[in-house]
């Protein structure tokens, strides 16, 4: 069996979960709270599960200060410590203060190790195309760094959008995990492009997970669109230079397809996100993959672990 490494791979600090006064996982099922929860030794027991060999995590979606941001970074940090081999780490960036968040990257880079961030897909609805966050991205290229883009929980004027003639609850998931966590992440990136960040910082390095937020099955159309927005690179060049797409979340074979038709294999990567998703559903689906042929050779290497080597700056222990 291949060695694995995984990068949407999350969890919850206590700290985090003290200072809140809203807990958006209190009605998630216990179980997934639970393994949130846990860092260590239940969480190496999933990975072994799952035959994963190396598991980035990320705290779970939310905007903090930068003194918590600080504080939950140091204990991830002392949380990977007991478990080197296995665990690695994404800061956790306070993105409503830019220039604190761009120092927080900075450390958490070259004093904890980190390989990384991973940051929401806005800021009470704010997207980083404005240009005071860019000061993170700056930084991000200048480390030579991965940003990973998530999805967030909507703001009460998205949720009121997606409410209609049915419970609140079906428009709460819809304005999330249903629909609109994809689509304003996918959005996202193209406000990005847009604004002209990807010609500023053209080493920029951008991750996205759920087999590319919708982009790849529209990737034609937003290509042919774009070429009207003045950019100096062109959308495809930036797709092909500089986006990573992992399969975190997304077990079917034809958005797979979909992916593989408009992406290099040498940007695709795999991942689970647990604990939303079991590392045994995610195994079942490589196995899938496998037998699908879509995926094969040396090219299953790539998925399964060296790609993500390679843009991390790991190694997964055999």
């Amino acid at each position: 069996m291949l060695p694995f490494i995984t990068l949407e791979e999350h969890y919850l600090s206590p700290k985090v979960r003290e200072a809140s006064t809203h807990d958006e996982f209190a009605n998630f099922p216990p179980q997934i709270v639970r393994k949130l929860d846990n860092i260590n030794e239940e969480r190496i027991q999933d990975l072994d599960r799952g035959q994963i060999t190396l598991q980035v995590l990320s705290h779970a979606p939310g905007t903090h200060p930068a003194s918590l941001c600080k504080e939950v970074n140091n204990d991830l940090a002392a949380s990977i410590s007991k478990n080197p081999t296995r665990l690695a780490g994404f800061a956790l960036l306070p993105m409503s203060d830019p220039p604190a968040a761009a120092a927080e990257l900075e450390r958490c880079t070259r004093e904890l190790e980190f390989v990384g961030a991973l940051v929401d897909n806005h800021i009470n609805g704010q997207f980083y195309d404005d240009e005071k966050f860019w000061t993170v991205f700056e930084k991000a290229q200048e480390l030579n760094v991965s940003i990973y883009i998530h999805p967030s929980w909507a703001t009460e004027e998205t949720v009121e959008y997606y409410k209609g003639n049915y419970d609140d609850s079906v428009a709460v998931a819809l304005s999330a995990y249903g629909w609109g966590w994809h689509s304003e992440t996918a959005t996202h990136i193209l406000r990005l492009y847009a604004s002209g960040l990807f010609d500023r910082f053209p080493r920029l390095k951008i991750v996205i997970g759920h087999m590319g937020e919708m982009l790849p099955f529209q990737l034609e159309r937003v290509m042919l669109v774009s070429s009207r927005w003045g950019r100096q690179r062109s959308f495809k060049e930036v797709w092909n230079s500089n986006i990573w797409v992992t399969t975190s979340g997304m077990f079917a074979l034809p958005p797979l397809a979909c992916l593989l038709q408009t992406t290099s294999i040498d940007r695709v990567l795999y991942s689970v996100d647990y604990p939303f998703s079991m590392n045994e559903k995610g195994l079942e689906f490589f196995e899938r993959i496998r037998e699908s042929g879509l995926i094969a050779g040396e090219d299953l290497e790539k998925f399964a672990f060296r790609n993500a080597e390679a843009l991390l700056g790991v190694k997964a222990q055999r």
